[in-house]
């Protein structure tokens, strides 16, 4: 009988000791997870400032990735940033019309794309198009053994295949950052303008009173820092997929969610240091 009533006692403390051990491994998976990829994109950069230097950077390389990247994210970019230029000038637009500031509607429809629509955009086109793309290429050579075979012939997968996808991220997201930037503010100025709500000239004169040359720093450098970490994580998951297809398809499948949450948060903190250092200007 005694044993009967302390059974119940002892699997609910097996349990909970099995919870236990499963977060603390996911934890310390998680660590082992950050610091590779710490490691990678350090390796990255140092093959890329040593190669470029040394003459030795495979130029071929970078240009066809770059071109591989802007067919597979150039119109989805587009496509994206109209509805975001819509919806941010629509919304913009309504509530300046109900304060009595519609003269400085260009100001905050320009300012709010430039620094947060643009490199938003640019962030989720990186992980889930360009990022996916990487994470499945380099997952079917980890699989067919193909980055084995370098290792045996005594290159470096890191320099080889990884630096000049990174040096070409970095590039196009740079590009597609201009891209959206543009294609969202001049479907902003065309439904405020065309739509009556705000001369030309008043919206364009309110966007340049306040707007600043670190705004574009700001966006052009979110799209460099994005399209380097989307390339860091969708490399370090297509280098360690492991199991077939299968396997390459979960590659990919955390590549974009991970990706997707650490641009996010890196997003937030670079704005929020931008804020807090760099002078904003007054009217």
């Amino acid at each position: 009988m005694t044993v009967k009533e302390g059974t119940p006692s002892r699997s609910v403390a097996a349990r909970a000791g099995s919870a236990v051990s499963s977060l603390r491994g996911k934890f310390f998976d998680g660590v082992d997870t950050f610091g590779a990829m710490t490691i990678l994109a350090f390796g990255s950069l140092r093959y890329l400032a040593t190669d470029i230097i040394g003459r030795k950077f495979s130029w071929r390389e970078f240009f066809d990735q770059a071109w591989f990247m802007i067919r597979v994210a150039f119109m989805p970019t587009v496509l994206v940033a109209i509805p975001f230029g819509i919806i941010i000038a629509i919304q913009v637009g309504s509530v300046a019309q109900q304060i009595g500031a519609v003269s400085f509607t260009g100001a905050v429809n320009g300012i709010g794309i430039l620094r947060q629509a643009a490199p938003l955009v640019t962030s989720l086109l990186m992980a889930g198009a360009v990022g996916s793309a990487i994470c499945a290429q380099l997952g079917a050579q980890t699989v067919r053994e193909e980055v084995d075979a370098m290792k045996v012939m005594g290159l470096n997968p890191v320099q080889r295949i990884v630096t000049p996808r990174v040096a070409a991220a970095m590039a196009v997201g740079f590009v597609l950052n201009i891209v959206v930037a543009v294609t969202a503010m001049m479907t902003g100025y065309f439904i405020n303008v065309g739509g009556g709500h705000v001369s030309s000239g008043a919206y364009i004169a309110s966007f340049v009173s306040f707007a600043q040359p670190t705004d574009l720093l700001l966006a052009e450098g979110k799209a460099v820092i994005f399209g380097f970490l989307a390339t860091i994580i969708a490399a370090h998951k297509g280098l360690n997929a492991k199991g077939g297809p299968k396997g390459v398809a979960d590659a990919v499948n955390q590549c974009v969610v991970i990706a997707v949450i650490v641009l996010a948060l890196v997003n937030v903190a670079i704005t929020q240091g931008y804020v807090m250092l760099v002078p904003q200007r007054i009217a």
